[in-house]
């Protein structure tokens, strides 16, 4: 699904602007004689500008001082309340234009035969914006061992816009790209799975793609490449004549799917996800050796601080098998800051054991971030670094890098230093045994632990509970679901587990650690991958203006877009019939958090300074923050090189950004297929759900019980036509003028289940309610597809 490229995100400015603006603006005599750019003047500016562009550079162009400054600040405003400007902190960009560094398709060639590629993100508004086209600049002469991309690839390009591209795009493409790194090599085969035919003679290949659903390949005898029934298998497709049928020959294994402990294996090969490290990288963790304390006579800044006293303790999900954050809190015996405390959080030290440039590294840069399916984890690092000697082990000396946090009786934070450390946690817990502790029934673990461990760390939740209401983050109520499986790795039963006080806790701790991490390296000028979250777009909070009109309220209109807008719409709702609607459209609304070297801050979190620091095990951008501490606070000779560039930290920032995006995907469609396989024997059976999405297509239902989403094509709706109404996020009948609306509670019936793909099929069995006004269309008389987003 197309998305368009975050609202605030550092941007290459669009080309097309004329050169005789370029030379109006370079002219001094211009500022000098009084005359003010034009609004076309400025767009023109920061589109032709390389670098940053801030209000103070607009003025220093133009020779704008004194009073005209106010002037300056009015126009630049209303070119944002307008949408043709993007504001990043004191940063300026242009709108619909892509960032430095992408992530893009190569789709085709041009006539004299050059690759052309289309950024992976972006939202074509119903194609009246295309995508922007971008010419890839390959090597003369590809590094060895270099893979040379083609089409169908995925590719990671720094981009320069085309200046010599006329304002009609008819002189090029509007950007060109070299390649940085290729991400993903298309593989010209198909995913699917081996159907043996009772005769032993040939087979079938039943397509893991939805979009193929119910299409089937033949595979002739002596082209199964040894399959058997059941096996994920890789197949060239051979395409016949006109009228003849297309056949499939194996070309690889890849495992056997007669389980569903197995199905993962499809999302891991669909995704390209790397599940195999190097012999090279399996080898150093082999052979690294548990850190211990610097003996005398080491240079001092290898020497650690022994913490290993302080009663650090891991509260984590009651099946985790490594531990990268310990936690501990006491009041602050300093008479100044009465009823505040010190919370420290240590996390694992994973920058001592994986050193820039080595195969470790280049494996962890890879695969960005740990993958969790519901029956196994593909981990960025190996075992014996993630498992063992990374991980907080109880009762075992590790090394960590710890926060040490001063908040007051508020929760306010005063002050924090950082520390590298060796640390012995005190006791593993899960969540739900640090909860029972605190509720009144502690056991044998947490029972010596309850005074004073367990109860200074909830009387500083306390503290910092009121701060980050407070602060009032976006406050979605998004429940999660949870999987459990039986031993042979089918569905066992689907839950939505509790939010007990202790995931907040940990949560807060954590969130609270991030901002000192990058405070920190921020006021040290150093460079570092910041956790950014955009503020929703002009275009989504017009949409969300709309839906709210639909049912009688009215958006804000004044003030600073902030997070508690949001909330107040939501409170407003929260005992009214359009509470899940409402909800599922402010979703809709709220822009992708992304990895960016550029600091636009957290919208979602409301925070300005933000940077993953806690999740090092799992997450590369955690390990990049690390090496920035290491080397900014002089912490050791293992952190980040100095040699290393803004422009560097910004591929690896795309990089991960997609690496993250492709483990999301490929966990959401694991799950679909087991609930897929779960609910395969239901058919016939009628549920109770939510429309969760609505298209020209039809409506997609999410199940209350099991999670589940499944599709209604709206042929099936009845004998009348329905149009989809953007503003109400519904299809409305022409005649009936019946309406299903996004959010609305359902009864349907399972008609279709399609384990392979993931896919469900349902038959609505309630009536609708009534449009409240004719269905809105595009200008064009089409209808307009919703767009889904993820905070």
């Amino acid at each position: 699904m197309a998305r368009k490229i975050s609202n605030r995100q550092a941007r290459i400015a669009a080309p097309g602007q004329s050169s005789s603006r370029a030379k109006i603006r370079k002219d001094p005599a211009v500022a000098a004689e009084g005359h003010l750019p034009s609004k076309e003047d400025i767009l023109a500016f920061i589109a032709d500008s390389p670098g940053k562009v801030g209000k103070r550079e607009i003025a220093r162009a133009f020779g704008i001082g004194g009073g005209q400054r106010v002037w300056l600040k009015h126009i630049l405003r209303e070119l944002e309340d307008e949408g043709a400007l993007d504001r990043r902190g004191k940063t300026l960009n242009r709108s619909g234009s892509l960032p430095p560094v992408v992530v893009a398709d190569i789709t085709t060639r041009d006539r004299d035969g050059e690759f052309i590629a289309l950024p992976t993100e972006w939202d074509d508004g119903d194609g009246e914006n295309p995508a922007p086209r971008i010419l890839v600049n390959l090597p003369r002469r590809p590094k060895q061992g270099q893979p040379v991309p083609g089409v169908g690839d995925r590719v990671l390009l720094r981009l320069e816009a085309n200046r010599d591209r006329d304002s009609a795009g008819k002189r090029g493409p509007a950007y060109f790209g070299r390649v940085i790194k290729v991400l993903t090599k298309t593989r010209a085969r198909l995913l699917g799975i081996f159907r043996a035919d009772p005769d032993g003679e040939g087979g079938r290949l039943v397509p893991v793609d939805k979009k193929m659903l119910g299409r089937e390949i033949a595979i002739r005898a002596g082209d199964g490449g040894g399959a058997v029934d059941g096996d994920l298998v890789s197949v060239s497709v051979a395409r016949a004549g006109r009228f003849g049928e297309s056949t499939a020959k194996v070309i690889e294994r890849l495992g056997s799917l007669k389980s569903e402990r197995a199905v993962s294996l499809v999302a891991i090969h669909t995704h390209d996800i790397p599940n195999e490290f190097s012999p090279a990288a399996l080898r150093e963790a082999e052979e690294a050796q548990p850190v211990t304390l610097a003996t005398e006579g080491s240079r001092q800044e290898d020497r650690r601080e022994d913490w290993r006293t302080l009663p650090l303790i891991t509260i984590d999900p009651a099946d985790a098998k490594d531990h990268d954050d310990a936690v501990h809190a006491a009041r602050d015996t300093d008479p100044a800051n009465d009823g505040g405390y010190v919370l420290t959080v240590a996390i694992a030290d994973v920058a001592a054991y994986v050193r820039p440039g080595t195969a470790l590294d280049k494996d962890a840069l890879e695969r960005g971030n740990s993958v969790y399916f519901p029956d196994r984890v593909v981990p960025m690092l190996p075992e014996r670094i993630s498992n063992d000697l990374g991980s907080l082990r109880p009762h075992e000396d590790r090394p960590a890098l710890a926060v040490r946090i001063v908040i007051d009786i508020a929760g306010r934070k005063r002050r924090h230093s950082f520390h590298r450390i060796m640390m012995r946690s005190a006791a593993k817990l899960s969540y739900q045994q640090a909860q029972a502790a605190i509720d009144g029934t502690p056991d044998d673990t947490t029972a010596p632990l309850l005074e004073g461990v367990l109860r200074p760390l909830w009387d500083a939740y306390a503290a910092l509970t009121d701060a980050r209401d407070d602060r009032e983050p976006l406050a979605l109520d998004l429940p999660e679901r949870k999987l459990i499986l039986k031993p042979d790795g089918s569905i066992d039963r689907v839950i939505m587990p509790e939010r007990l006080d202790a995931h907040r806790l940990i949560e807060e701790c954590m969130i609270l650690a991030n901002v000192c991490a990058a405070e920190t390296l921020e006021q040290a000028g150093s460079p570092l991958i910041f956790r950014t979250h955009d503020e929703p777009s002009v275009e989504k909070l017009r949409a969300l203006a709309e839906v709210l009109a639909s049912i009688g309220l009215k958006a804000p209109k004044s003030g600073a877009l902030t997070p508690s807008l949001f909330n107040g719409i939501l409170a407003h709702v929260e005992n009214s019939p359009n509470r899940d609607f409402i909800n599922e459209v402010v979703l809709r609304t709220q822009a992708q958090a992304e990895y960016s070297v550029d600091n636009y801050g957290h919208f979602g979190l409301n925070l300005r300074r933000y940077a993953h620091f806690t999740s090092p095990i799992r997450r590369y951008a955690d390990l990049i923050v690390h090496r920035a501490l290491i080397r900014a606070l002089k912490l050791g000779g293992d952190g980040l090189p100095a040699h290393t560039t803004r422009e560097e930290l910004a591929e690896v920032a795309a990089s991960i950004s997609a690496a993250e995006r492709r483990a999301m995907a490929a966990e959401r469609e694991t799950t679909d297929r087991l609930i897929a396989h779960y609910m395969a024997d239901q058919i016939g059976a009628s549920f109770t759900g939510r429309i969760a999405g609505v298209t020209r297509a039809g409506l997609f239902v999410r199940l209350a019980d099991t999670g589940a989403d499944g599709f209604i094509p709206a042929s099936t709706l009845g004998t009348d036509f329905f149009r989809y109404d953007e503003s109400q996020h519904a299809l409305v009948g022409s005649r009936s003028r019946k309406m299903y609306r996004l959010g609305d509670s359902v009864e349907v019936r399972l008609m279709e289940a399609a384990p392979v793909a993931g896919a469900l099929r349902f038959e609505l069995l309630s009536s609708g309610g009534t449009a409240r006004k004719a269905a809105r269309t595009s200008r064009d008389g089409a209808s307009r597809d919703s767009r889904r987003r993820r905070v």
